[in-house]
Parts: structure tokens; sequence; C-alpha cells
């Protein structure tokens, strides 16, 4: 961000999910542009990676989207905000569909879905103004074969986006839906066979690489500083 530039200045963001992956790094997008800067996560606070220091404040709270009372006195405790960004995602729940149950299918629309609800919930009646922003993913509209769950839960998301964002204007609803994000949830690869994730990515995309965290924390700068 260039020098000076802090469109954010003496606002209060929220990030839940922004202790890694893409919620981290809107995390540095929002601290960079000036904001107060809340990470809430289930991690505890003293195993989080800490944001770069040439941003504005951040401070870390403890939040569980599966728990809507931990919710409900996490943003008690936050106070009055301007900003909200949902990127808390289950590590677990998809799967083959024939090889789940309800309770496992049940488990992620309610991570996923509800969790993102409770936050918006609890979170909208403290704004001030500003946007309120979930993250979903390209499987809700390009389905694959073990996401079925996946699918479900971030197409119903982007639709309660589109009700919200009639219902609470003029705070403003939005979602972010990303597509390959070099990111935490790549972990499972070894060394190898990411870099060759990043090989294939750089030979077939029209950019020529895989997205990165930061990209993702620009889109969600650009619709906290957007006025529309």
């Amino acid at each position: 961000m260039p020098d000076g530039c802090r469109p954010l200045e003496g606002q209060r963001v929220v990030v839940v999910g922004g202790t890694s992956g893409m919620g981290l790094g809107a995390v540095h997008a929002a601290s960079e542009a000036g904001a107060e800067v809340v990470v809430a996560g289930r991690r505890p606070t003293s195993e989080r990676e800490r944001v770069r220091p040439d941003g504005g404040l951040v401070r870390h709270v403890v939040l569980d989207v599966t728990d809507e009372a931990s919710v409900r006195t996490a943003f008690e405790a936050i106070g009055s905000l301007d900003h909200l960004f949902v990127t808390a995602t289950p590590s677990a729940g998809s799967g083959l569909f024939l090889d789940q149950d309800v309770q496992t299918a049940q488990r992620f629309m309610n991570d996923k879905f509800f969790g993102s609800w409770a936050c918006a919930r609890y979170a909208a009646p403290r704004m001030r103004a500003g946007s309120i922003t979930f993250l979903t993913g390209c499987a809700s509209v390009r389905p694959r074969s073990g996401l079925t769950m996946a699918t479900a839960a971030f197409a119903a998301l982007e639709a309660l986006s589109q009700a919200l964002a009639l219902e609470l204007g003029p705070l403003r609803v939005n979602t972010i839906r990303p597509g390959l994000v070099d990111s935490a949830m790549w972990n499972f690869l070894d060394d190898d066979a990411r870099e060759n994730l990043r090989r294939k990515t750089r030979e077939t995309f029209p950019v020529r690489r895989i997205g990165s965290i930061d990209d993702i924390g620009h889109a969600a700068l650009f619709l906290m500083t957007n006025p529309m």
C-alpha cells in the first residue's frame, strides 16, 4: 500500500478465522490500511501468527463459530465495529455423499453456514456503518465429487449474503468466492506435490501464477473501502 494511504484509519475490522490462511491475508491488508483489527478464532492466542509490525493496532480474541454463546460473548466484548469478514471454514465434513451420515452433513452446514450466520447476527447490531463479507468457494457454482456439503453450504451462504444486503442496508453485504489459493488448506501436500501444483497453475492460468492470501486480503479491503 502506498505510503500515507490508510483508508481504514479510525475504523475497527473483525476478521473471524483470521489466525491463518486467507483470513490472515485480510488481517494484513486491513492492518496496513490503518484499521484496528480484531483477530477472532478458536486457536489459543499464544499459538497465533503475529501480523507484520508496519500496520495498525491488532488484538486477538477467542471465538468458536460452532458455539453460538461463544460468538455472542465475543461480540459483546468487542463492542462497536465497522467491518466484519468471516472466513472460518471447517476442516472436516466434506467427503463422498454415500460415505456420510446426516450428522456429518449437518456438522459441516452448522459450522460454515450457521457459524457465519451467527457472526453476522451478533455483529450487525454493533456496526456503526460499513460492511459484512463472507468467504465461500468456487464449489458453490462448480461442484466436484467429494464436496457435496461444501457446495451446499457455500451456495446457501451466498444466498444469505444477497438477502442480508437488502435487510441490513445501508450496511453492505458481499461474498468473496476464491479460486485456487496457495494457503494453509494445501498443507496436507508434501513440498514436491505443492510445487507441482504451483507449476501446473503457472502453465495453465492466464495470470501465470497461483492465487495468494494477500490477493484475498486486497479483495476484502476493496469491499471494505468501496462505498457502493
